[in-house]
């Protein structure tokens, strides 16, 4: 299986994606799926990678690909989970592979919060205050990585952290739970019924399990 994580730029986000995204793959028994991650083109932003013909073009340019998943930052915007599944719908017809999927998922507030989750808190620190944070980047994972001294490297640290958190993903997929344990619930159904189920069908069943 093929799976191709699309951020809306990989420099730094690669180092958190990948990692991650085996991880859940492992999780739902997809250990032998293979994970990339789509550098070209660089969309280098949040509206270049909402922008449904850079993605028309992606998937395009990938037909072996079974799985696209878009993953991006929601920025403290409450209407990009909206955005992102008119998108998925618009680009679900573009999918040429029989059976495969585009999925899209925003990380609240960042997808550096999806590696925090994996590492403990440094004192007074608070998970819903990090979760909440507009710029947690900033705030929360930049202290993290020179605290840790691998901030200097061209990931700033996120080669390191990232595979260290990807390795604690029961604790991730336990503290995100809108974003990743729901992304995790949708894969898990195409994967198994080869069935769409939206964000907010999954949301709720992950409610009516606690």
């Amino acid at each position: 299986m093929n799976v191709l994580v699309i951020p809306e730029d990989f420099r730094r986000d690669q180092y958190v994606l990948r990692p991650l995204i085996r991880s859940m793959m492992a999780c739902l028994g997809q250990r032998r799926a293979h994970v990339d991650v789509c550098r070209d083109p660089l969309l280098g932003g949040i509206a270049q990678a909402l922008r449904i013909e850079n993605l028309q073009l992606i998937v395009k340019a990938n037909p072996m690909v079974d799985l696209f998943l878009l993953c991006v930052d929601r920025d403290g915007e409450e209407g990009r989970r909206t955005i992102l599944s008119n998108v998925e719908m618009r680009l679900r017809n573009q999918i040429k592979k029989a059976g495969g999927a585009f999925l899209a998922e925003n990380a609240w507030q960042e997808i550096e919060v999806w590696l925090l989750a994996g590492h403990e808190l440094l004192k007074g620190w608070r998970w819903n205050e990090i979760r909440a944070h507009r710029d947690p980047k900033e705030t929360y994972y930049v202290v993290l990585a020179r605290q840790r001294n691998v901030a200097d490297d061209d990931s700033q640290g996120r080669k390191v952290l990232g595979l260290e958190a990807a390795g604690r993903y029961q604790r991730i997929r336990q503290l995100c739970r809108e974003d990743i344990l729901v992304l995790e619930k949708r894969v898990g159904a195409w994967l198994t019924d080869n069935a769409h189920v939206s964000w907010d069908e999954a949301y709720k069943e992950i409610q009516a399990a606690e």
